[in-house]
C-alpha cells in the first residue's frame, strides 16, 4: 500500500486582544479601523517567537504599539483555527498560511477625557440583544424571536434524533430570563440561522438576502471571539473580583454597581447589591467622600484580602425584580 504524501501546511500564529474599559456606565471595547467591506476588526498581530519571549508579552507589546495602551488583567480566552474562519478559504492556496488567532481577554482603565476619538465603540452595539438593563431589548421582540420561530418552522423532524430541536434551543437561550453567561451561544445560534451579516459574507447564506439589523459586523470571526469574552467575563464576575480592574483606585458603591450592572447587561437589586458588597468584605471605606452629584457619598476601594481570605471572592448578586 502506498504511503500517503506528505502533507505540509504553513501556520501562522496571530495574536488577538478584545480590550475591554468601562467609559462613565458604557462598557466599549477598543477596535481598529474599518476595513472596505465597513467591517471593524480587534487589535492583533503575528507572533514572533524570536521577538517575544512568551504570547503574553507579545500582545502587550503591539496592543502598546497600535492602541498605545498599557493593559491590567489579561487571560488566555480560547485558540481559533478552524478552517474559513476568516471568510475565505486560503487553506488550499499555494503559499498562503492558515492563521490561528490565540485571543485574549484584556481590561484596562481609561481615565475620562484620554479616550483617543474613535477608538473605543459601545460594546452593545454589536450585541443589542444583549443589553437588559433598561427591561427587555426592543429587537428581541421585534426582529429576533420572530425570525427564529421562523427557522424553528423549516426544521425538518430527524426520527430518533437526540440533538435539542430548534425550537428548544431558541426557548433555551431568547426566552424571557436567559442565562447572561451565554453570549457565545446566542450568537452562534443567530449565526446559524442567518441573521447576521457575517453569515451572508462568508457564503453560509444568499449573499442578496434581506437581513434585519443585528448589530456590527466585525472582519474575520472577530466577533465571535468578543462574544467569548463577554460571556467570559459575565461568568467570572461572579466568582472572581474582575470588577475592581474597572474601577478608580477609589469609588462610590453606586459607581460599583453601575460598572457591574455594565457588564453583566442587568439591573441589579440596589439593596442586595450593597448588601453583599460589604458583607463579603470586598471594599473598606477610604474615609472620604465625594459631592459630585448632589449629597455627599462614601468613597470605598478594593480590599485586596479578600483574595486571600475566600477562595470565590465575586459578585453573585441578584438581578432587580
Amino acid at each position: 500500500m502506498a504511503a500517503s504524501p506528505a502533507i505540509s501546511l504553513a501556520i501562522e500564529i496571530n495574536l488577538t486582544a478584545v480590550i475591554l474599559v468601562i467609559t462613565g456606565d458604557q462598557p466599549a471595547i477598543y477596535a481598529s479601523a474599518f476595513d472596505q467591506g465597513g467591517a471593524q476588526g480587534l487589535p492583533s498581530g503575528p507572533f514572533n517567537p524570536l521577538a517575544h519571549r512568551t504570547l503574553e508579552l507579545g500582545l502587550r507589546g503591539f496592543v502598546k504599539d497600535q492602541a498605545k495602551l498599557a493593559l491590567g488583567y489579561v487571560e488566555q480566552l480560547y485558540t481559533f483555527g478552524d478552517r474559513g474562519r476568516h471568510a475565505v478559504e486560503s487553506d488550499s492556496v499555494a503559499g498562503v498560511p492558515h492563521v490561528v488567532s490565540v485571543g485574549y481577554l484584556a481590561l484596562t482603565r481609561v481615565a475620562a477625557g484620554t479616550v483617543p476619538k474613535g477608538a473605543f465603540h459601545g460594546l452593545y452595539t454589536f450585541f443589542p440583544w444583549e443589553d437588559w438593563r433598561e427591561g427587555e431589548p426592543a429587537v428581541l421582540r421585534r426582529e429576533i424571536r420572530p425570525r427564529l420561530d421562523e427557522w424553528a418552522r423549516e426544521e425538518t423532524p430527524t426520527a430518533g434524533a437526540q440533538a435539542l430541536s430548534r425550537a428548544g434551543r431558541i426557548a433555551m437561550l431568547f426566552g424571557d430570563t436567559p442565562d447572561e453567561e451565554k453570549v457565545l451561544e446566542r450568537y452562534e445560534l443567530l449565526y446559524e440561522a442567518g441573521l447576521l451579516l457575517e453569515a451572508a459574507r462568508d457564503g453560509r447564506i444568499d449573499p442578496d438576502r434581506a437581513l434585519p439589523e443585528l448589530g456590527r459586523m466585525m472582519q474575520f470571526d472577530h466577533r465571535r471571539m468578543l462574544a467569548t469574552a463577554l460571556g467570559r467575563i459575565r461568568a467570572k464576575l461572579k466568582y472572581r473580583p474582575l470588577i475592581f480592574e474597572l474601577m478608580e483606585p477609589s469609588f462610590t458603591l453606586t459607581a460599583l454597581q453601575k460598572r457591574a450592572e455594565a457588564m453583566s447587561g442587568r439591573h441589579l437589586h440596589k439593596q442586595n447589591f450593597r448588601r453583599l458588597v460589604e458583607a463579603g468584605g470586598l471594599v473598606e471605606p477610604t474615609g472620604e467622600q465625594t459631592t459630585t452629584g448632589g449629597r455627599p457619598a462614601a468613597l470605598f476601594r478594593f480590599r485586596r484580602d479578600v483574595i486571600t481570605e475566600r477562595p470565590a471572592p465575586g459578585l453573585r448578586v441578584s438581578r432587580s425584580g
